[in-house]
């Protein structure tokens, strides 16, 4: 569960999908399972509808859209909704760098013409 209206399902063979409800289920967190309900047969958008099993989210709610995530969407959707930390990629420590020697150069010399 992202958040009220939101859920993760995974299904089988390890693909996990999206899951939008039309309103919010109040109280889903409780819940100890879901079910789902679909005269077709097949779990849908605007046909079926999502069934919370026992704690205070009892009752049915539509689908509004479900979709298949990729690996990186089903990650930054954990992350999006705070269940999950964003993993911090590591800056390398500044090496110091060996530079070219500098000569300086004299400010009178520049003034003056070239001779050409």
């Amino acid at each position: 569960m992202l958040d009220e209206s939101n859920l993760i399902i995974e299904a089988s063979s390890r693909r996990n999908y999206h899951m939008s409800l039309r309103r919010r289920a109040h109280g889903i967190e409780f819940s100890r399972g879901i079910d789902f309900d679909s005269p077709t047969g097949r779990v849908c958008a605007a046909f079926s509808q999502v069934i919370f099993i026992g704690g205070s989210g009892g009752g049915k709610y539509r689908i509004d859209s479900i979709r298949e995530l990729s690996e990186e969407e089903h990650e930054h959707l954990l992350i999006q909704y705070g269940k999950k930390e964003p993993e911090i990629e590591q800056t390398p420590v500044p090496r110091e760098v060996k530079g070219a020697e500098v000569e300086e150069l004299d400010p009178a010399a520049a003034d003056e013409p070239s001779g050409d």
